[in-house]
């Protein structure tokens, strides 16, 4: 599970400010921020060593692509990998409408994902999701303005949802139209632990579950090892299309802070 704040092409300095948490097993390899090469196309962000894929990254052709999980019991044992999804998008010269679209055709083979888009130069974001199972994926524009991603559709009303759009709009008024601190930004917004009431959990899962993904910032111990928010990452982009990524995560239960 996953969850990402952002603000749209609504800040005076940044078209687009995306903060996200990365939540996945402790012992799965993984690699922290850097830029590599797929297939000729430069690509900055993290990178999953198991299936190759990443949840945040970014191309020098000004094209941004952000995925979280949606919560739903477990299916699909050959599901093709969503890590791809971002890679996919960054190396493509579609616009982000055009590339959702064409998901159309191959989105129930993936498991459940929440995508966001974007193409800076164009002023264009979309979000595009393959749930609920059964129907046509879901495919909007983005407005203006700032939005949650978490685990249900985009901006859907779950308590570390609205807990995060609520301190996310308190920074950013804090800030005024000044430059933010990403770094502040991350340990005062992401690192929230505070828990929903039981009885207020959507019930897809067992409930002890739910209840240990529901804070924004996760840590739970489960019978496969720990389990948690693995990484949080801040993304800014200026007006003049400069990318800056903060990086703060574990590495061997060591937390490490990278920029670039």
């Amino acid at each position: 599970m996953c969850i990402a704040a952002f603000i749209w092409q609504a800040h005076p300095l940044y078209p687009l400010l995306l903060l996200q948490n990365r939540d996945e097993y402790h012992n799965r390899p993984t690699k922290p921020v850097a830029w590599w090469d797929v297939d000729g196309c430069e690509i900055l962000g993290d990178r999953d060593e198991v299936a190759g894929g990443t949840w945040l990254a970014c191309s020098r052709q000004g094209r941004v692509a952000c995925l979280t999980n949606v919560l739903e019991l477990p299916h699909l044992p050959n599901a093709k990998t969503r890590g791809d999804l971002p890679i996919l998008f960054l190396k493509s010269t579609k616009s982000p409408m055009e590339f959702a679209q064409q998901l159309i055709t191959d989105a129930h083979q993936y498991k459940g994902f929440n995508l966001i888009l974007a193409d800076i130069p164009s002023k264009s974001m979309v979000y595009a999701s393959n749930r609920p199972r059964g129907e046509d994926i879901n495919i909007q524009q983005v407005s203006p303005g700032l939005h949650v991603l978490s685990n249900a559709n985009l901006d859907s009303p779950c308590l570390k949802a609205l807990r995060l759009r609520k301190s996310f709009k308190q920074m950013l008024n804090k800030y005024g139209n000044n430059e933010v601190m990403v770094k502040e930004m991350v340990e005062k917004l992401m690192e929230d632990k505070v828990k929903a009431d039981k009885s207020k959990l959507p019930g897809i899962c067992a409930l002890e579950w739910e209840f240990e993904l529901s804070s924004i910032f996760v840590e739970t111990d489960t019978p496969l090892g720990l389990c948690g928010t693995r990484s949080t990452i801040a993304l800014t982009i200026s007006a003049g299309e400069e990318v800056g990524f903060y990086e703060k995560y574990l590495e061997k239960d060591t937390t490490k802070i990278k920029k670039s």
